[in-house]
């Protein structure tokens, strides 16, 4: 019945103001077909080859030596870890669901997984956050740190989740480049798909995740846009002024909850001290806000792993990228000393990279699209002529 009446007002909403959630439809448009697209989808190319080429297994072995005694997950949870901190979210959570649906993971571990190897990318904290936002690029050192340091101490304290209750599927030895190589050998020989079939799996998957975290990001742009326009944004002022929150940033802190480029950019053109607005935007960052939440949480649900701890972990790590952001603001003292110029919406900050994808993001992410609808084309053309070959 809840979920009755919210869908009918969002209808409702929707019909009342159909100028501002096109608008705002538009922008979460912009936002993925010209960042967001491009510049994930070289990473989850890349990785679908290092996972069917048996890269992965291979790494895994030897980063099992560290990766146990840290977070208490196999080797090839280095590899989710470190291209998930350099890609950005979703993408940990699209890795780890792939190493648990291939049975290299367990289930307790692809939860403790997950909780840790989803994170911000360079990229967006020091070219949209710091200068685009804050218009300061020293504050991307400070943010950063504070964002991947609360993952790595995220990624220790899950080490203890259901310990007890965890059955390793892993190889518990440390192994020489030569085992590493033969288990990418077998890997790969296990997995045995051509050149052509693998390359065509890997544009459809990505492509296929890409759009979902297209329409995510849609959707709670104009979420985001009706609870400004109804006014029911408000409401929820009423509940943060309980917290001892200043005023200001009710209204951007409720809305980077749900969408956290919109409520950093609303929240940085507050007349806050600096200290504050950093304190804010980090937990937002940790927290990831619900729209990536959705996204991960749509990933998550094609396999057995469990939500809840995901979502458990993103509290702890806003709480502690906060508490970490304290400490080195003050531990940095030429921060306290500065002072913050504002952010003007109508101006745009760019850096070379950010202005690279403005420029050839659309023009990738239309040939990409493209090149997915050739691959699916053959696909059913071939299942069309061998039907025999496909049956299950």
């Amino acid at each position: 019945m809840g979920l009755t009446l919210l869908t009918t007002t969002l209808a409702i909403a929707l019909i009342l103001y159909p100028s501002d959630a096109l608008a705002a439809s538009l922008r979460g448009l912009d936002l993925w077909w010209e960042i967001v697209f491009p510049s994930l989808l070289p990473f989850f190319i890349t990785a679908e080859f290092l996972i069917g080429f048996g890269v992965v297994h291979g790494l895994g072995a030897l980063s099992e030596r560290f990766m146990r005694p840290l977070f208490n997950v196999p080797g090839c949870g280095g590899f989710v870890w470190v291209m998930g901190m350099a890609s950005g979210y979703p993408s940990g959570a699209k890795w780890t669901a792939d190493l648990r649906k291939k049975g290299q993971v367990s289930r307790i571990e692809a939860e403790r997984l997950v909780a840790f190897t989803n994170a911000s990318s360079p990229l967006f904290i020091f070219g949209a956050i710091a200068v685009g936002f804050f218009h300061d690029a020293s504050l991307g050192i400070l943010i950063a740190i504070a964002h991947y340091g609360g993952n790595f101490l995220v990624g220790i304290g899950m080490r203890y989740y259901k310990r007890n209750e965890d059955v390793s599927t892993s190889d518990m030895r440390s192994s020489t480049w030569k085992d590493a190589f033969s288990k990418m050998h077998d890997s790969r020989l296990e997995d045995g798909r051509t050149l052509g079939k693998l390359m065509g799996d890997a544009v459809t998957r990505s492509v296929d995740t890409l759009l979902m975290v297209g329409g995510f990001i849609m959707l709670f742009s104009v979420l985001t846009e009706l609870l400004k326009q109804t006014g029911a944004i408000h409401i929820f002022s009423h509940l943060l002024a309980l917290t001892g929150l200043p005023a200001a940033f009710h209204v951007p802190f409720t809305a980077g909850m749900l969408e956290l480029t919109t409520g950093i950019g609303a929240i940085t053109e507050t007349h806050e001290p600096l200290v504050a607005q950093l304190l804010i935007v980090s937990f937002i960052l940790g927290f990831h806000g619900f729209s990536i939440q959705a996204q991960i949480a749509s990933i998550l649900a094609e396999t057995d792993i469990r939500f809840k701890p995901y979502a458990l972990a993103r509290v702890a790590h806003g709480v502690i990228a906060a508490f970490l952001t304290y400490i080195l603001y003050y531990a940095y003292r030429p921060f306290q000393t500065q002072t913050l110029p504002m952010w003007n919406p109508n101006e745009n900050f760019t850096t070379p990279i950010i202005d690279f994808f403005n420029h050839y993001g659309p023009p990738i992410t239309l040939m990409m699209i493209m090149l997915m609808i050739i691959v699916k084309w053959n696909n059913s053309q071939k299942i069309k002529n061998n039907p025999c070959e496909h049956e299950t």
